[in-house]
């Protein structure tokens, strides 16, 4: 087999509006990571301020004279802009510039398309892509077109155009279909977790905060890890067992992204839907980077949209052994500073989880014969068992701890309760 190419050669293109010259650059330099992850070299990069986006080019006509005398020295690929691109756009640049362009949707969607491990996640990455280029179709031009003047094309005739946009709406249907079978299967899954009461636990937090790494770290799973971004696209769910011996359920989810192609979040929705089920959050923050703020700041912003905002959060600010000079702590949830790496940490992290877990339980103090041996299995899995002895002379357990309202061994404590 051939081997494949190197790196495609990149020239990244952005503009700047409104925002401040730092936050742009850490866009730009997220695009240049987001790049390198889709395997390309970037080459150059070409930016331009100015009041508004340009509505026919993007960039002003002399940066286009610019971005194709580049594109000529340079003999770049590719050439990827930071912010979605219009039908027009795309048509108009292409006819000034000789090298394929893309926009930054295209790239994440390419990455995940690189990602996607299961069969939901491959299907889910097909429809974000099939239904941003729907639009984009009647931006090819006329060479999509089969209709034109003469024998044999007259009457109620297909134009290609309208053939492909037909093939695009009936896959789009076929996939929707194959996903609401596999929404189904995980909400029976999900149902049959919530009827076994399992407290359950998500991992979110921007692309490459860390979370596979303490996630696997906790669970001793086997999730993919990389210092890439978008490197989980699949979520996963493993048991985590907290200090007291009380078992949770850990599931890691998909990074989240500044300025998530909408068609993604509306893709990715049902993977985002485990995020809905969670009794717990953990938000992990990478603490290295200089962009941690607006990071955490759109992490939040996704799970308010996500109307996730309600359930109890945990801040774990990780990578705290590269910590930047300027971090500064500012969730308004609990917060931890940890590096997934350090044994001492996690062990820190488990305590901090079972102290949250706990303000949500209630106490017990009962008495069990000892006959209900399987009674107090479940109390030592289901409940966070503080105190257990045995009284010799009442042949009894005397047991003091904390359990949830909601869970069906509540009923066989209160037969006990002191």
């Amino acid at each position: 087999m051939e081997q494949k190419t190197e790196f495609e050669k990149v020239i990244l293109v952005g503009c700047q509006t409104d925002e401040e010259d730092q936050q742009f650059g850490y866009s730009m330099e997220e695009l240049g990571s987001l790049t390198e992850t889709a395997k390309g070299k970037v080459v150059a990069t070409l930016t331009q301020k100015r009041d508004r986006i340009h509505s026919a080019t993007y960039i002003g006509k002399g940066k286009v004279e610019e971005l194709t005398a580049l594109q000529d020295e340079l003999e770049a690929d590719l050439i990827i802009f930071n912010d979605e691109l219009s039908p027009s756009q795309v048509r108009n640049l292409t006819a000034n510039v000789n090298a394929k362009i893309i926009d930054r949707t295209q790239l994440i969607l390419d990455i995940f398309a690189q990602r996607a491990r299961s069969k939901e996640g491959k299907l889910q990455v097909e429809l974000a892509q099939l239904q941003y280029l729907l639009p984009r179709l009647s931006g090819q031009g006329t060479q999509l077109s089969r209709l034109g003047g003469g024998i044999g094309t007259r009457g109620p005739g297909e134009t290609k155009l309208e053939s492909d946009r037909r093939h695009i709406r009936n896959r789009v249907n076929e996939i929707k279909n194959q996903l609401s079978v596999i929404v189904q299967h995980r909400d029976r899954y999900r149902e049959r977790r919530k009827k076994n009461k399992a407290f359950q636990i998500a991992i979110v937090g921007y692309t490459n905060a860390g979370k596979s790494t303490l996630f696997n770290r906790l669970t001793e799973a086997d999730s993919y890890e990389e210092n890439q971004l978008f490197a989980t696209l699949d979520p996963m769910t493993r048991k985590l067992i907290l200090p007291s011996g009380f078992s949770t359920l850990l599931t890691d989810t998909v990074g989240f992204i500044q300025d998530l192609p909408t068609t993604l979040i509306a893709a990715f929705r049902s993977t985002l839907e485990e995020v809905k089920e969670a009794d717990l959050i953990l938000h992990v923050v990478d603490s290295g980077s200089p962009d941690y703020y607006q990071h955490e700041q759109t992490v939040n912003q996704l799970l308010a949209d996500l109307e996730n905002e309600k359930i109890p959060q945990l801040t774990v600010y990780n990578k705290k052994d590269i910590k930047h000079p300027d971090f500064v702590p500012v969730a308004s949830t609990k917060s931890i500073q940890i590096s997934a790496f350090e044994e001492q940490d996690r062990v820190k992290l488990k305590s901090m989880i079972e102290e949250t877990v706990l303000e949500m339980m209630r106490y017990y103090h009962v008495e069990v014969p000892s006959t209900e041996g399987k009674l107090l299995a479940q109390l030592k899995n289901d409940t966070i068992l503080r105190e257990l002895f045995f009284h010799e002379e009442k042949q009894i357990y005397v047991c003091k701890g904390y359990y949830f309202e909601n869970h069906h061994i509540a009923g066989q404590l209160n037969k006990y309760t002191v």
